[in-house]
């Protein structure tokens, strides 16, 4: 390895452009295909570089505040939603946790954050955990996670406040791309989210300009002393002028309008993608709510055929580092992307097919 090189830890894979530049179609993220949003983008480029953002972020936090129902003390900004889940574990292991929940397949930077701090990890349970992280939709499945609906009980019965000492974070960053059939998004908050958890909002997916680094967290009621040790880790401007014009836009009704009338078009993308899938003979894990979905291909060896597919311009994300090996999981793009992949694969079957001839015909003449 040179000096130049970086070995990524599973963590720290993610999707969108790497090494090799930007893929011509990449279904490797989530962002809405529909994006960019245009009113959110002529926001992050009229955006005052020239000077620092207000520190406290006052008038950002009041209309996230308004915007989520909340009083303003509840909002905390943050430099990416990665950023803050290493910011709130962080928090965790100063405060004595030693013990991380995890979704079944989740993430890899909840698990990185906790790793480099020498907590322990359990997946699929940990209610004695004193970090416990839920998504919602899934990813990479895009499933209901089953820990939201324990945790609604558990604001019920608590009046809204948690369990004492433990943390409990929602990643809200796919509920505005949430297709249905039921909790699709309206244009607000939806109100059935757990109240007795933190949510991480990461609107820059839903507007289709992740490039944009910006995420915001709403404490539960009551975290007052949580919220302040929160943004004492920070370093001073977490978020940048462009993050902030654009949690801005976010909270916009025009904004939002268009983020609704996304979704119809996402739909039925995601239709015509699934069923693509299908053609080619791969198996669709079944159940995605969201603008993403699951799928196993057909292949002898998946690194070798996605990077053959790389190598044509079309990017998707292998899920081993999920914790589900063996799979692929594909943002929903549109049609012209999807007759890529397709023409893609076959040129890649092909190969396969006339590699394996030259291996039995080598074979045979043994």
């Amino acid at each position: 390895m040179t000096m130049h090189e970086i070995t990524p830890v599973w963590g720290s894979i993610h999707g969108g452009p790497d090494a090799a530049g930007v893929p011509l179609f990449d279904f490797s993220t989530n962002s809405n295909a529909c994006g960019p949003c245009i009113e959110a983008r002529e926001a992050v480029q009229a955006a005052d570089a020239t000077r620092y953002p207000d520190p406290a972020y006052t008038a950002l936090r009041e209309r996230l505040a308004a915007f989520h129902g909340v009083v303003p003390a509840r909002v905390v900004l943050a430099a990416s939603a990665s950023e803050f889940i290493h910011r709130i574990t962080a928090l965790a292991a100063q405060q004595g946790v030693v013990q991380v929940a995890l979704p079944a397949h989740s993430y890899g930077d909840y698990a990185q954050a906790a790793q480099v701090r020498g907590l322990d990890l359990v997946r699929s349970g940990g209610a004695a955990a004193g970090l416990q992280w839920a998504c919602e939709p899934s990813s990479p499945l895009g499933l209901a996670d089953p820990a939201v609906r324990a945790w609604q009980q558990l604001g019920v019965e608590r009046g809204g406040d948690g369990a004492a000492g433990v943390l409990r974070v929602l990643d809200c960053a796919y509920v505005p791309l949430r297709l249905g059939p039921e909790g699709a998004w309206t244009g607000t908050p939806p109100a059935h989210l757990p109240s007795a958890c933190w949510q991480l909002w990461t609107p820059n997916k839903a507007l289709g300009l992740t490039g944009v680094r910006a995420a915001y967290a709403i404490a539960p009621a009551g975290s007052e002393e949580l919220v302040r040790a929160l943004v004492a880790l920070a370093p001073s401007w977490p978020v940048g002028a462009h993050g902030v014009a654009l949690l801005h836009a976010w909270v916009l009704p025009v904004v939002q309008q268009w983020l609704v009338y996304s979704l119809s078009t996402l739909h039925e993308w995601k239709s015509r993608q699934q069923t693509l899938c299908l053609d080619l003979g791969w198996a669709v894990h079944a159940g995605s709510l969201a603008n993403y979905f699951c799928a196993q291909p057909v292949s002898m060896s998946l690194p070798n055929d996605l990077a053959a597919l790389r190598a044509a311009g079309i990017k998707l994300r292998d899920t081993t580092s999920f914790g589900l090996p063996g799979s692929v999981r594909l943002g929903v793009l549109a049609p012209a992307a999807q007759d890529a992949l397709r023409q893609a694969w076959r040129a890649v079957e092909s190969r396969r097919t006339i590699a394996d001839s030259h291996s039995t015909g080598s074979e045979e003449a043994l």
